[in-house]
């Protein structure tokens, strides 16, 4: 589909997919969350977007694009690469409007996520995997389509796909009775954001707008920091639903017209944010649902978001298709950003007592050894092992480094950047 160029063009496709998606998609909950609002001093509102029949808003931007085919381009059928949540949203819209689909999927979609699609599908749907990442699998689908006559639903860079996810903000505004001070949106390619983007900058220009990319996959801040979309060489695939290569050429000029606030989150803090919204508010996310609400000062070390006290806030939930298998390294990764996971590698003497003297003399008594695993046998006189050792209380690591710099063993942190840190989370 031909760009646009302008935010208000956006904005009338915008005003036309809610017509499309009236009856199709839901229109979910805006919900008050007392512990976000009591956290920041504001009234931060979570717009619930995994309520949606395929639990996330790709949903509205798949059907949105798929309806508008003609009757030879559904008989051809369509091509999409998902890491999961757009495939199921183009899965479900090909079993309600009788159309046969073809997805490519990364290799690290979860499970959970490539059973969801299947079921949506109702038979219409076929699965291949398309490489390790997103945009690997955004290639082989795009070799596919250009060689057959089936029609390319991309997950994000598409004016109807975007179009399509834009309509949430109509919704927040409609549900508020006014616009919100704040909108927080999750980024992946930024479908979402250009949409929800050109209908606020077109019809309430004063709302602040804030984009929130993990920091291991931030494609549009460093897009927008160079003035064009790049190729990230690394990413995390963590989260798995926001992790893009490379931004949209489509929604990149859009979003950089919107003038909008980039942020990136780190994946522990987003993980954390997880594990509240869980055991807090009863809410299952994924971790690019959580995206957006993490970015509020509730988990970060430095906070870097300032609102001013009682603004309106709303943050787009964007997904609950969490794969229930991920929440130990789900843990794991929360409690290292939050400081209360630590390892070390530590030489103990080989002789009787040793590791006695260890948990008397070093360990705080809030800590707990969580690991403990002998890596070898370099000699008799010292035993080297890795240790786990979660505190009490993150703000009493210095204390435990310096009860280890004057203990009886000598000791080498691991540090989270460090090759062996990320094989064991």
């Amino acid at each position: 589909m031909v760009g646009v160029t302008t935010l208000s063009e956006l904005s009338v496709l915008v005003e036309r997919a809610r017509e499309t998606l009236c009856g199709v998609a839901s229109k979910t909950p805006l919900q008050l969350s007392l512990r976000l609002s009591e956290a920041t001093g504001t009234s931060v509102h979570l717009k619930r977007e995994d309520l949606q029949p395929v639990r996330s808003y790709k949903l509205r931007g798949a059907y949105n694009l798929i309806s508008q085919l003609s009757a030879d381009e559904r008989a051809a059928g369509v091509i999409c690469a998902s890491a999961g949540n757009h495939g199921q949203g183009v899965a479900w819209s090909c079993a309600r409007l009788g159309i046969e689909g073809r997805i490519y999927i990364p290799s690290t979609t979860p499970r959970q996520k490539r059973d969801r699609m299947r079921d949506l599908g109702q038979g219409r749907i076929e699965l291949i995997v398309g490489g390790e990442t997103y945009d690997e699998a955004a290639a082989e689908a795009a070799r596919a389509a250009e060689s057959s006559d089936a029609t390319m639903v991309p997950a994000f860079d598409d004016l109807r796909t975007a179009a399509g996810q834009g309509t949430v903000a109509i919704e927040i505004v409609e549900q508020l009775g006014r616009a919100p001070d704040v909108l927080i949106v999750p980024v992946g390619g930024g479908g979402m954001l250009a949409g929800c983007a050109a209908w606020l900058r077109t019809h309430h220009p004063q709302t602040r707008i804030i984009g929130v990319e993990p920091a291991g996959a931030a494609s549009m801040s460093e897009a927008l920091l160079v003035g064009g979309p790049v190729t990230l060489r690394d990413i995390d695939t963590f989260v798995d639903g926001a992790a893009v290569r490379r931004t949209g050429e489509v929604t990149f000029p859009l979003v950089r017209q919107a003038d909008v606030e980039m942020l990136t989150v780190p994946e522990g803090q987003i993980c954390s944010e997880m594990l509240d919204l869980y055991q807090v508010d009863g809410v299952i996310a994924e971790p690019a649902g959580a995206l957006a609400s993490s970015v509020l000062p509730t988990h970060s070390l430095d906070e870097h978001l300032q609102l001013p006290p009682g603004a309106i806030v709303v943050a787009i939930l964007s997904g609950g298709n969490n794969d229930v298998s991920r929440y130990a390294e789900i843990v794991e990764r929360s409690l290292v950003h939050e400081g209360r996971k630590h390892y070390f590698l530590v030489q103990f003497p080989q002789e009787p007592g040793a590791l006695r003297r260890f948990l008397d003399e070093v360990l705080g008594p809030d800590d707990d050894i969580t690991h403990f695993e002998y890596v070898k046998r370099s000699n008799r006189e010292l035993g080297p092992a890795l240790v786990g050792i979660e505190l009490g209380d993150p703000f009493s690591y210095p204390a435990l480094l310096r009860r280890l710099s004057e203990g009886p063993v000598q000791f080498e942190v691991v540090a989270p950047d460090s090759p062996m840190h990320r094989f064991l989370v």
